[in-house]
């Protein structure tokens, strides 16, 4: 039997006459990078904003680290960590106090040398001292990660963690959530870069309109797209090409 770190079941939510999510359903394995792809304005950041109890769905239920995120909200935020689509750090504070704070709010104790091994992990030493506001886009980002591992969370929730990332901080940040998964953290990601779910995903679900319309490992999800044509070489269909295949086949119909 596999141990399940998140069990949706048609999950409901509006905002007032607009349905949002028309009855959800997944599960995702402990330990697996999970992916949660779709267009702008799909529903993505509403899920995960349920799931970590940011938002209160209208129906069905949601069950997180065992655990109902209706029934038993502080037992979910206790078990996670959230990397939401932009950067939560403090500008005033420098990269080292910035993970302080996080460990003191968490009652860490070693607070400083916590601060230390994530600063040497994401290699941002050189950096500790100097305030948030001097970094790069990719080093907020870097931070923004290292503050959310603090704790040493079962369940990592990453929000389009590569959104205006330059492709250098992107591979970084790919290789920190490889490395996330090989310690045994379960990741849920979003995201609209489909080679990013490519390169990570142990399974891909795809939302659109309200509802995960396919679900699979990657190799599940080629078999529903139409044979390659043959040509000189035959060809293997990119993640890109599988989404719009499916998403334009629900569209027709």
């Amino acid at each position: 039997m596999m141990d399940i770190a998140i069990q949706v079941k048609d999950l409901k939510k509006s905002f007032k006459t607009t349905e949002v999510l028309m009855g959800v359903n997944f599960e995702v394995e402990k330990g697996c990078i999970f992916a949660l792809l779709g267009s702008n304005g799909a529903g993505k950041t509403t899920i995960i904003k349920i799931l970590t109890t940011l938002l209160k769905n209208d129906s069905g239920t949601a069950i997180v680290n065992g655990f109902d995120v209706a029934s038993k909200p502080d037992c979910v935020r206790q078990s996670i960590s959230l990397t939401g689509q932009f950067s939560a750090v403090d500008e005033i504070l420098t990269g080292r106090e910035n993970l302080i704070m996080i460990a003191k709010l968490r009652h860490l104790k070693s607070v400083r040398q916590i601060a230390d091994d994530l600063l040497k992990r994401f290699g941002l030493t050189d950096a500790a001292e100097r305030r948030v506001s001097t970094y790069s886009g990719g080093m907020r980002r870097k931070l923004d990660i290292a503050m959310s591992m603090i704790g040493n969370p079962q369940l990592i929730f990453l929000d389009e963690p590569t959104t205006g990332l330059d492709p250098e901080g992107r591979i970084e940040v790919w290789k920190m959530v490889k490395e996330f998964a090989d310690n045994g953290t379960t990741v849920f990601l979003t995201t609209q870069n489909l080679e990013e779910a490519e390169q990570l995903a142990d399974q891909i679900a795809i939302l659109h309109q309200g509802r995960i319309i396919a679900n699979g490992t990657l190799t599940e999800l080629k078999k529903l797209f139409p044979p390659a044509k043959v040509e000189y070489v035959e060809r293997q269909p990119s993640l890109e090409e599988i989404f719009l295949a499916i998403v334009g086949k629900k569209e027709e119909k």
